[in-house]
């Protein structure tokens, strides 16, 4: 591929990086390509801004940072039926007219 020819490509958006102004002209294509090949990146003034992810996607990786797997983790320890003392600390309080 000769160089302008990559050039022309990254100005038209193909690939992974979109400009704001192309993806907003072909929106519809920018969807299309994160459904079918993966997140793309739109930038603004050169840098990046957002990134469109197809639905599946997102919702995939929203499931792997529940906390879910962390806590089946921790009860399943044999240290979960550990009881910890909380330590209550009380300071001075002063008085606040409402």
């Amino acid at each position: 591929m000769i160089k302008s020819e990559r050039r022309e490509q990254k100005m038209m958006g193909l690939g992974e990086r979109w400009r704001l102004q192309d993806a907003k002209a072909r929106f519809s294509e920018v969807v299309k390509r994160a459904r079918e090949h993966g997140p793309q990146r739109v930038t603004l003034h050169g840098k990046d801004a957002v990134v469109i992810v197809s639905a599946e996607s997102y919702d995939r990786e929203r499931e792997r940072h529940t906390g879910r797997r962390l806590v089946e983790a921790l009860a399943a320890s044999p240290l979960a039926g550990i009881m910890l003392e909380r330590p209550f600390i009380s300071g001075p309080v002063r008085d606040v007219e409402v």
